[in-house]
């Protein structure tokens, strides 16, 4: 899953790690919980994509839409045309639409034990209420069962194994996305969600520019750098800045390197 605040390259990050799996060979879904992230759009130079990569889109719109259909076509058996018509009413709220993306999300986490599935998420905020819905259905869920924890694994209990989901937390070397970027790693971390890396995207540092001004740039990203490394997180990963706004074939030959 790739996280952060808007506009720092989340949805390139995640597109860019799903075709780079693909590539090798694993089943891959990419999805996204982001209204306004355009997967098609991010594809753009990557030419023909793999057969055994899926692409897919959590609609909040579209997702509450169905929700509301299919609770309403299971009531229509039992219920009059005028008590349907306030329930549908009742589904109108802002609540419906969290449950409904929350189980768009759930499914997209079940198809994780059968492949790999990348998960580009929406700014900060929008993600720690889908975080804080995931977190109430797994208390709802202890509370209400008899089985034991070893014996059910909740989604919320998912994103909690490392050895399950990678929480790359996406931000830009500049002061004010790295701190936006630390609070979001302390929420998660009181949820008892370890993010697994950071990813310093549009990284000037990690190019070979020759312009006076521009070494210069890069020279102020380094400290910043090393602080992520030092404060925030040991995986850190730099990815040059490409002035180009779709996926460049170029991007997928570059290789892995910690900062």
């Amino acid at each position: 899953m790739t996280m952060g605040k808007g506009g720092v390259g989340k949805t390139a990050m995640a597109v860019t790690i799903a075709l780079k799996l693909a590539q090798k060979g694993h089943p891959v879904h990419l999805t996204t919980t982001d209204p306004a992230a355009h997967i098609d759009d991010q594809l753009g130079s990557a030419a023909e994509l793999p057969e055994n990569l899926t692409i897919g889109r959590i609609d909040p719109k579209k997702e509450k839409k169905e929700y509301i259909e299919k609770v309403i076509a299971s009531k229509s058996g039992s219920m009059s045309q005028e008590n349907l018509r306030l329930l549908r009413e009742d589904l109108e709220s802002p609540c419906t639409e969290e449950v409904a993306v929350f189980q768009a999300f759930s499914k997209s986490i079940q198809q994780a034990r059968r492949k790999f599935v990348v998960i580009d998420t929406a700014p900060t905020g929008h993600t720690l209420l889908l975080l804080d819905t995931t977190g109430s259905y797994h208390k709802e869920v202890l509370r209400n069962t008899q089985l034991s924890k070893d014996r059910m694994k909740t989604p919320f209990m998912y994103l909690q194994d490392q050895n399950f989901a990678r929480i790359l937390l996406v931000t830009l070397p500049e002061t004010t996305p790295i701190t936006e970027a630390a609070k979001l790693q302390s929420d998660l971390r009181r949820a008892g969600i370890q993010p697994w890396g950071w990813i310093a995207n549009q990284s000037l540092a990690a190019t070979g520019v020759s312009d006076p001004l521009l070494r210069q740039r890069a020279a102020e990203e380094v400290p910043l750098l090393e602080e992520i490394k030092e404060r925030h997180s040991e995986n850190v990963y730099s990815v040059p800045f490409i002035a180009e706004s779709k996926i460049p074939k170029k991007l997928f030959e570059l290789k892995s390197e910690t900062t």
